[in-house]
């Protein structure tokens, strides 16, 4: 077996997937052979970037390497749980803490310990549901105790007057009593992109919009009349 010692995989493999150059050598080893040369058995990385990067880019690898090489079996039903999300992420740029899914989430209750302490350490009681890679659907338990929402909203920097003014309404109803709930959304269109064996959604959608956001059989989005503009007050500078 033959070991790829890779210092800046995380940056090769961003070139490879983005662009599929194979030109940038990373150790005398190009990406592309990553994906072609299968005497390669084995990547080490020393040094990356961020956790959050790593993460993606070498997860978006393993499946390029994968398909390249044959490896995905073909025919399989194979379902599994994603669980332990974290329930918050840090914003470098601004300097504090964001609801990684939406600030309504309830923590896991082994983890209320933490919430003020270590933030970056409290897990959501959320879960997707997967299938063959794609993700079918997701959700979680919501916050039914309105301190537990109040201590959520804190670490998020809404303070108490800024959350009664704007979810005063949930509050009030959480404290007459609410019952823990929570649900599961699933996708119908990624249920039957995986039955019929396209590789996107678009296949299977009615009126799928292009990457631009645009939908080719109505024509939207179409300009707005000059009229319905002012009538919103709003004026288009241009």
């Amino acid at each position: 077996m033959r070991a790829v010692h890779a210092r800046r995989l995380v940056l090769a493999a961003a070139v490879l997937l983005s662009t599929g150059c194979a030109s940038w050598r990373v150790q005398q080893v190009a990406p592309k052979e990553l994906l072609k040369d299968k005497s390669i058995e084995a990547v080490r990385v020393t040094r990356a970037d961020k956790s959050k990067v790593v993460h993606h880019v070498l997860g978006q690898l393993r499946l390029r390497l994968a398909e390249a090489r044959g490896l995905v079996p073909a025919g399989r039903w194979n379902f599994l749980w994603v669980v332990d999300f974290p329930l918050l992420e840090y914003s470098e740029e601004e300097k504090r803490f964001f609801a990684m899914n939406h600030p309504f989430t309830a923590p896991r209750a082994s983890d209320l310990d933490r919430l003020e302490a270590a933030p970056e350490e409290v897990r959501a009681d959320a879960y997707d549901i997967v299938l063959n890679g794609m993700e079918l659907g997701g959700g979680s338990i919501r916050n039914h105790r309105p301190d537990i929402q109040q201590r959520v909203f804190s670490v998020l920097g809404i303070g108490e007057e800024e959350a009664r003014e704007k979810f005063g309404f949930l509050l009030d109803a959480l404290s007459f009593g609410a019952p823990p709930h929570g649900g599961l959304a699933l996708g119908l269109d990624r249920v039957v992109a995986l039955l019929t064996g396209t590789d996107s959604i678009r296949d299977v959608i009615a009126f799928p919009k292009t990457q631009k956001a645009s939908c080719l059989l109505t024509e939207a989005p179409a300009p707005v009349d000059p009229v319905q503009l002012r009538g919103l007050g709003i004026r288009l500078d241009t």
